[in-house]
C-alpha cells in the first residue's frame, strides 16, 4: 500500500466521518474511557506520567481534534503540539482546545526539527498505519523526541491486520512498543500495562500503554 492511499484515506470523508463519530469533550471523553476499559484517561496518564515534569514540550501524532492533548492539558502539562493529517479536524479542534498548538501535518514527514520535543506520542494512530510504512513513521517520532516515545494502540503479540468497518487494509493491532525498540535499540522501556476492554461489543480486545526513554550513548 503506497503511503499516498494511506493519506488519501483518512484525508477524506471516511476520515472526516471518524472525527464527527469520535470527537468528545472533556467530561465525555474520560466518561467513555471510564466504560471502556474500568478506568479514566486521566488515572493512565498519571500512571505514566506522574513522575514526568509538567513543563516539558509534548507532541502527539496524529491528533485529530486534540482530545488527548485538552486532556493532558487539564492535568497541568503547558507545552503541547499536535499534527494531524485532516484539515477539518484541524479546524474542528477549536471547538475542542484552546492554548494548544495544532497544525496539518503527516507522520511520514513531521514538520518539526530534530530532539524538538521531550515527548511524542500517539494514541490510536499507529494502528491505522500499515505495517510495511511503520518504520517511516517510527523514525519520525523518534527523530523528534529527545527523550521519551509514549503510545496507546490496540495490542496483540503479532502483527495482525483487521476489517475496518467494510474496509481492509486500513486497520491493524501488534505490540508496538516491541516494534519500536526492534528497530531502534537505545529506547529503553520504562512502563507497559495493558488494559482490556470491559464493554460487551469489544470482550477480547485489549489496549496497551508503553513508555519508552531514549538512552543515548
Amino acid at each position: 500500500m503506497s503511503l499516498n492511499t494511506q493519506e488519501h484515506f483518512w484525508s477524506g470523508d471516511f476520515g472526516k466521518n471518524y472525527t464527527d463519530r469520535n470527537s468528545r469533550h472533556s467530561d465525555e471523553f474520560n466518561n467513555a474511557y471510564e466504560v471502556w476499559y474500568g478506568i479514566s484517561r486521566t488515572k493512565m496518564n498519571q500512571t505514566f506520567l506522574g513522575s514526568i515534569p509538567k513543563d516539558i514540550k509534548i507532541l502527539e501524532v496524529g491528533c485529530n481534534t486534540g482530545m488527548q492533548l485538552s486532556e493532558l492539558q487539564s492535568e497541568g502539562f503547558t507545552s503541547l503540539y499536535g499534527i494531524e493529517l485532516q484539515d477539518y479536524a484541524v479546524q474542528k479542534a477549536k471547538e475542542y482546545t484552546e492554548g494548544i498548538n495544532i497544525i496539518q501535518g503527516s507522520a511520514f514527514d513531521i514538520p518539526f526539527k530534530d530532539n524538538f520535543f521531550d515527548l511524542v506520542f500517539t494514541s490510536g494512530v499507529l494502528i491505522h498505519i500499515s505495517p510495511d510504512n511503520l518504520s517511516k513513521v517510527f523514525s519520525e517520532m523518534y527523530r523528534c523526541s529527545k527523550k521519551y516515545v509514549w503510545g496507546f494502540e490496540y495490542y496483540s503479540d503479532d502483527v495482525t491486520s483487521i476489517n475496518y468497518r467494510g474496509n481492509e487494509g486500513f486497520l491493524w493491532k501488534a505490540n508496538y512498543g516491541k516494534l519500536l525498540r526492534s528497530q531502534f535499540s537505545n529506547l529503553e522501556l520504562i512502563k507497559e500495562e495493558k488494559y482490556p476492554y470491559i464493554t460487551q461489543a469489544e470482550k477480547g480486545n485489549v489496549d496497551f500503554m508503553y513508555l519508552l526513554e531514549k538512552r543515548n550513548a
